[in-house]
């Protein structure tokens, strides 16, 4: 499961952070305004690492974004940066562009390989779980595998707007800008109001 502490505030806002980001990224070149349409998230089996891809209507195109939340820096991966962030109930944050970090690579490649689902969403107030949420966005992989990938070192390259991972012998394309064509023989596909489509693939 994932928790969200519904009271808490953070700064910069979600949107603001993405918004910051995208101007640093040649492929997000005239995309326009952003509408937020909702997000997923996976587990950290540890309970340490946020993982969450964000959803924004930009125009006639959708934007997925996939980030993680760390309370310290990931060693050796600054490019990866987005930006730090303040949050009331967990403290100073690093967020990241997950297609970099191993704990984000292995919950993608877990939940596509095994067909896994995204976390549920339990929603914490004063130190209590008062409510669990449905997600917005669905993810559902496609895989029958039993189990996920182990651990392991990863590299990421882009191709336009799509970040391609190596990593335990699998090759993961995450899309960045929707919809888009991806090869691979399993795939994540999400599911939001008024939209579908596949956002990676393993090859």
């Amino acid at each position: 499961m994932a928790i969200v502490h519904v009271d808490a505030t953070i700064s910069p806002t979600k949107p603001e952070l993405v918004a910051a980001w995208l101007a640093t990224q040649p492929w997000a070149a005239g995309l326009g305004d952003l509408e937020y349409v909702g997000g997923y998230r996976f587990d950290d089996p540890d309970g340490e690492v946020g993982v969450e891809a964000l959803l924004f209507r930009a125009g006639d195109r959708v934007l997925h974004l996939p980030l993680t939340y760390r309370g310290a820096p990931l060693e050796g991966a600054d490019e990866l940066l987005v930006c730090t962030m303040s949050h009331t109930a967990l403290g100073q944050r690093w967020v990241y562009d997950a297609s970099g970090d191993p704990v984000a690579v292995r919950a993608f490649l877990t939940a596509i390989l095994t067909g896994g689902e995204q976390a549920a969403i339990d929603v914490e107030r004063d130190g209590e779980i008062v409510e669990r949420r449905t997600p917005a966005v669905r993810a559902k992989g496609s895989g029958s595998a039993a189990t996920g990938p182990s651990a392991g070192p990863v590299s990421v390259t882009s191709r336009d707007a799509t970040a391609v991972v190596e990593a335990g012998g699998h090759e993961l394309s995450i899309a960045r800008l929707l919809p888009v064509e991806l090869s691979g023989r399993e795939t994540l596909t999400a599911s939001w109001d008024g939209g579908e489509a596949v956002v990676a693939t393993v090859g």
